[in-house]
């Protein structure tokens, strides 16, 4: 996406009018908190004993850009499942927008976006109607759905698309309408199921640009799972690298790498706290 189109000076406008509304939402009904995110010796095991998660505990602040890393099979979506309140942890506790995820779920989720990687929705579906049925999901009127679904798709540059059906979309262009769609009731806090598996460099760019500005302009929280090294130093404040269910290793990437040696790559640093290559990780899981 360019910075100077006329389509980027009308998601700039829309954005700025989404700020607005976000912050006249967030007064009125969010209950603060220091931290976005808090877990404390989150667990899962399966009912066949398989142990998904094995006693995780990290922070996450409000605004912060928070990625969780590891090959597949390394618990990152088990993890984002429980935070989200898709899967029911068995031991532990996770508070996320200031309540308890267990306790209280149907609070949490008023409060949290969520964009898988496959959304799952008839590929006859338009943009359009996707945003409409998450925003009524979410019990928003008729009119506020479709005026905030129009500032979306300007944002995320989609006005073209907003009548095409799904299945004719890229790759990336999904992404962009789940994202979109993810959006609807401005979150305080969004979790992205490896948001860019499968796309081409281009696309993965922008996503990660259109991540940014909605992190930086509309304060929301990410909290996003990958198996791409590039992806969780370019977009995240601080990473948690997970291996088997655990968090091995946390802090900032540039924090992370210098732990290692001053030329240390991502890949250094999983190899030295789990002492397995990290390409090796992705083939057995």
């Amino acid at each position: 996406m360019t910075n100077s189109s006329p389509a980027a000076n009308a998601a700039s406008s829309s954005l700025n009018e989404l700020v607005r509304i976000a912050r006249t939402q967030r007064i009125a009904t969010e209950r603060r908190a220091g931290d976005a995110i808090v877990v404390e010796n989150l667990a899962k095991t399966y009912p066949d004993g398989t142990e998904a998660v094995r006693g995780i505990s990290l922070r996450v602040a409000s605004g912060e850009s928070f990625g969780i890393l590891g090959p597949n099979g390394a618990g990152k979506s088990t993890t984002i499942g429980m935070l989200g309140t898709l899967v029911k942890p068995t031991g532990g506790r996770a508070r996320v927008a200031g309540i308890d995820v267990v306790a209280e779920p149907a609070e949490v989720r008023r409060r949290i976006g969520f964009a898988m990687q496959q959304t799952g929705v008839d590929d006859f579906a338009t943009p359009a109607e996707l945003m409409l049925l998450q925003g009524r999901l979410h019990g928003l009127g008729r009119r506020e759905v479709r005026a905030r679904a129009e500032l979306l798709l300007q944002v995320m540059e989609l006005e073209n698309e907003a009548g095409r059906r799904l299945g004719k979309l890229s790759g990336g262009t999904r992404r962009r309408v789940d994202l979109a769609a993810s959006l609807i009731h401005l979150p305080t806090v969004l979790f992205l199921d490896e948001p860019t598996e499968g796309l081409d460099p281009r696309s993965r760019g922008g996503i990660w640009d259109t991540l940014d500005r909605l992190r930086g302009q509309l304060g929301v929280t990410l909290v996003l799972t990958t198996h791409y090294m590039d992806e969780g130093d370019r977009l995240c404040g601080r990473l948690a690298i997970v291996d088997r269910g655990t968090v091995v290793a946390e802090g900032t990437p540039a924090a992370l790498k210098a732990s290692v040696g001053p030329d240390a790559s991502l890949e250094d640093v999983y190899l030295h706290y789990t002492g397995r290559i990290f390409e090796d990780a992705r083939r057995a899981a």
